[in-house]
């Protein structure tokens, strides 16, 4: 009797960020689900800070005013910008979902045209967002 031939398994591995990143090419779809995720993360775990401030800044004059020298921190500025891009972000992508769970532009071709209109939204949103921040207005 012959020996069985043997033949080789292929093998599955698990692929990195680094490969998700730079190898794989998402669709504008699927990047807008993914930043619609890390954006929601970031919101939640900024969430018991932003409540914390926010709470400074109600109880009294003085603690209004500490809020805003700390608050005129370029690097408080910069997360808050973050925080905004995500909210701005998640906001558009949230009303994107809510589109479709209508049943409007759940084809390929709808989900693209609606991916580039989140992207192209939060982004002017949040550029206007920066411009003020930063008292360019």
């Amino acid at each position: 009797m012959a020996e069985a031939v043997k033949k080789t398994r292929p093998e599955y591995r698990n692929i990195g960020l680094g490969q998700i990143l730079t190898a794989y090419r998402l669709p504008a779809a699927g990047r807008v689900s993914i930043l619609h995720r890390v954006s929601g993360a970031l919101l939640f775990l900024f969430l018991p800070f932003w409540l914390y401030l926010f709470d400074q800044s109600l109880t009294s004059v003085r603690t209004f005013e500490d809020f805003r020298s700390f608050f005129s921190n370029i690097v408080v500025k910069l997360i808050a910008l973050v925080l905004a891009w995500a909210f701005l972000f998640h906001f558009c992508a949230g009303i994107r979902h809510l589109v479709m769970d209508l049943h409007c532009a759940v084809s390929k071709e709808g989900g693209r045209q609606t991916a580039f209109v989140v992207f192209i939204a939060s982004s002017v949103l949040t550029i206007a967002f920066a411009l003020k921040l930063f008292g360019v207005f």
